[in-house]
């Protein structure tokens, strides 16, 4: 299940993804706008700004702008930034693997190897999708 943090930092890059002047944005601005916590926000949005997908500027005319155009931000990129590994187990991760303990034989078992296709049924969706596709920007 993908987390608040995600969402709302999706909903964020997309906000602001879809501002036409790439002026900063204010965080009130945006909290209001797409619902969401301000003082949650402000925490996904440091996380954004410390990964390299937004820029900040402080003052009057301050706020948050991309860095990069949106076509150019992968979705991978962002979900793994804010959630963490893409695969739902970590023993068919392929960043973060790890062994399971109650696994003898990984090649046998039959939770694996339908991980190992939804981990890449995931990976090839968020591949093919960038904040452009997602913010109706192409």
């Amino acid at each position: 299940m993908l987390s608040k943090k995600t969402k709302y930092g999706i909903k964020a890059l997309t906000y602001l993804a879809r501002q036409t002047d790439r002026k900063p944005v204010q965080t009130p601005n945006i909290a209001e706008s797409e619902n969401i916590s301000l003082k949650f926000l402000e925490s996904i949005l440091l996380i954004l700004r410390k990964a390299g997908f937004l820029g900040s500027k402080k003052g009057k005319g301050g706020g948050y702008y991309l860095l990069r155009e949106p076509k150019d931000i992968s979705m991978i990129d962002v979900i793994r930034v804010l959630e963490g590994p893409i695969a739902m187990l970590p023993c068919v991760s392929l960043n973060y693997y790890e062994k399971c303990s109650d696994c003898p034989d990984e090649s046998l078992c039959s939770v694996n190897r339908l991980m190992i296709q939804v981990r890449d049924s995931t990976l090839r969706v968020l591949g093919e999708n960038t904040l452009a596709d997602i913010a109706g920007k192409f």
